[in-house]
Parts: structure tokens; C-alpha cells; sequence
């Protein structure tokens, strides 16, 4: 039996009106959900990436249990990173940790250059299963973006202030810029072959990027991602841009070839569109307030959603993603009251 295809999300991104405002959460495949947690007693995320009927299952679990306009891909911004060399571990309470870190241009020529269907077989296996069959809402495919990749390649692993990445950056203008041309050419490729598999919409996570100020964003990094954005638009289908912390790049975003800007809490909806950002937004309430009493949800939600509905192009999420500790109903709950609240105060 065909279910009958949601695609509230594709519209509000491309900025078409839509009868409710719709949802998703980053970080909703796993961590809160008690499926999910009995699968990582059992498997690492890169064990779990390499299954695909298993990680579809991960994938399909918070639209089946919570009702979100649309899917994310489970897998890890790491994922396309072996393919060109890079000695890659997630480890548990930390993180990735690279033992072979970027120091000269050297390192830099030394990377390869992926080819999906041979070094990621697994994950375009996942996105086939989930898009054939599976999901009756759009599938979100994603990629890390150039600087936050890079800020693990140079420090070796998480940082809390990139002086490693951002001293490598200044000092080593040439060996910074080679390192960009190959990480764009990774990501340019990884996702116009997600797209091929049949995701529906691309987010790229410059989760670290908030880390510059706007004069060193458009010197070292907005180059290649307009290139990045450029090259992704021929693919159309919606382009998310979403980094922490980075309120001041979010005009800089605006600029690029994409299609949504994604906000954290820290600019409200309203000031970013006082302040010229016409593309459709999407966020941002502060993951924190789900450990709160309802009241304070739905007071803060409500705040959020008569910001996002004042113009057609609105898509809520969270400021970033799902904690551990929240509750699975917490987000069930939610959902539920987006789509009753945005139907009826919607304009549209």
C-alpha cells in the first residue's frame, strides 16, 4: 500500500506557503530513544552507519514515533573522511579523534578523493531502502562543511577554541586554501551521490564555524562554500546551511546559493528577518528548554512559532540538536503541538 507523500518540509523551504508549520529535530534518530539505545549497547555509530537496514530503522524510528515532517540520515559528519585518508575514530565520551592530524601542506596533497559508490557503498544502500519504501515524509541527506571538518583534521580531534585550526589558518594561508579546494571537492561529490541514492534535501553543518568573526569568514571560508552551494543547486532540491554560535555569519549565509538558513537560539527569528534575511529560516528553540515543564515548552514554542508564521518560509527545529536526557513523549508531545498551533494561526 503507497502512503500518501508529506512534503510540507520541501515546501516551506523553497518558501511556498504551507497549511501547518512543519518539524523536525536535529539529532532525532537515536540518542534519547530507548530503541536506540539498546542498538548502541550492541554496535558503535560506525557499525550501525554500516548496516543499512539497521540504520534505516534508526533513520525511519522518530518519524514513525514522533510524527516529524521529515527524516534525517543517521550518520556521523566523520563518515566520508577515511575514503581520503584521514585515520578516523569515534570514541566513546569524546568524540572523533584523527591520529593522523593536518601540519603542512604536505599532509594536504597526501588526500585522496572519495568515490561514494566504492568507499560509502553503505550509506547510499540506506538512503535507497528509506526512499523506496519506507518514509512517507522527505529524507534530509547531510554533510559537515569545510571548516568544522578541518577543525578536526588540525586539532586532532574536539576543541573548545580552535587555536589549532585558526593559527594554521593564518600562518598557512596556501597549505588552509588546498585544504579547502579538497575538502569541497569531498563534499561536493559525497552529496550530489546522497542525492543520486534520493535524498530530498541536504543540510551542510558548519557546526564550529561561529568560532571566526565575519571578516575572517569571508576571507578563508565563504569562497568555497558559495562553490560548494553552487555546484549543489544544479542538483535542486533544498539547501540548509546551520552552524552554532554563528548569528553574526547568518547575513553571510543569507548571501550564499542556498535556500534555508538554519538559526540556533541566540537570533530570534524576528531580528533576523529585521535584519534582511528573506531565505526561509529554520529553527530555534534551545534544546535545554525540552528538560523544562511543558508550560515553559509551549510558552517558549509559541513564541517561536508566531515569529516563524509571520511570512511563508518557516521550517522549526531546535537551536541544535536532541540532548540524551530528553524524553521521547517530550518530543511526540511537541510535534503534535507545532502542527495544531501552526494550523490554526496560520496566515496561509
Amino acid at each position: 500500500m503507497t502512503r500518501e507523500f508529506n512534503d510540507t518540509f520541501l515546501k516551506a523551504a523553497r518558501g511556498e506557503k504551507t497549511t501547518h508549520v512543519p518539524v523536525w529535530y536535529m539529532r532525532q534518530a537515536g540518542r534519547s530513544q530507548p530503541e536506540y539505545r539498546a542498538i548502541k549497547e550492541k554496535y558503535s555509530l560506525f557499525e550501525i552507519t554500516h548496516q543499512p537496514e539497521l540504520c534505516a530503522y534508526v533513520t525511519r524510528l522518530p518519524v514513525e514515533q514522533y510524527g516529524v515532517d521529515a527524516a534525517i540520515l543517521y550518520k556521523d559528519i566523520m563518515t566520508p573522511l577515511p575514503a581520503i585518508g584521514v585515520d578516523v575514530e569515534i570514541k566513546s565520551g569524546i568524540g572523533p579523534v584523527i591520529s593522523n592530524p593536518i601540519r603542512s601542506i604536505a599532509d594536504v596533497e597526501r588526500l585522496g578523493e572519495i568515490s561514494p559508490e566504492d568507499d560509502v557503498p553503505y550509506v547510499l544502500d540506506t538512503i535507497k531502502l528509506l526512499t523506496a519504501e519506507q518514509l512517507s515524509v522527505p529524507l534530509i541527506g547531510f554533510s559537515g562543511a569545510p571548516f568544522t571538518i578541518a577543525s578536526y583534521m588540525i586539532e586532532g580531534g574536539p576543541s573548545r577554541n580552535y587555536n589549532k585550526t585558526k593559527a594554521f589558518m593564518y600562518s598557512e594561508p596556501e597549505a588552509w586554501f588546498a585544504l579547502m579546494d579538497k575538502l569541497g571537492d569531498t563534499i561536493i561529490t559525497y552529496v550530489k551521490a546522497q542525492i543520486k541514492a534520493g535524498a530530498k534535501a541536504i543540510q551542510i553543518f558548519d557546526s564550529w564555524v561561529g568560532a571566526l568573526n565575519v571578516a575572517d569568514y569571508r576571507t578563508f571560508i565563504k569562497p568555497v562554500m558559495h562553490r560548494i552551494f553552487t555546484s549543489l543547486k544544479e542538483e535542486n532540491v533544498p539547501l540548509i546551511m546551520f552552524g552554532v554560535g554563528a548569528s553574526h555569519l547568518a547575513l553571510e549565509w543569507n548571501d550564499l546559493p542556498l535556500d534555508v538558513v538554519g538559526l540556533d537560539w541566540r537570533l530570534p527569528i524576528s531580528e533576523a528577518r529585521r535584519i534582511g534575511i528573506q531565505k526561509t529560516v529554520q529553527g530555534n528553540l534551545d534544546p535545554a528548554i525540552l528538560l523544562s515543564s511543558w508550560e515553559v515548552i509551549e510558552e517558549r514554542t509559541k513564541a517561536i512559532l508566531d515569529q516563524g508564521m509571520a511570512q511563508p518560509g518557516y521550517i522549526f527545529n531546535l537551536g541544535h540538536g536532541v540532548f540524551p536526557e530528553v524524553n521521547p513523549e517530550t518530543l511526540k508531545k511537541l510535534t503534535a503541538f507545532i502542527h495544531e498551533y501552526s494550523a490554526a494561526n496560520s496566515n496561509g
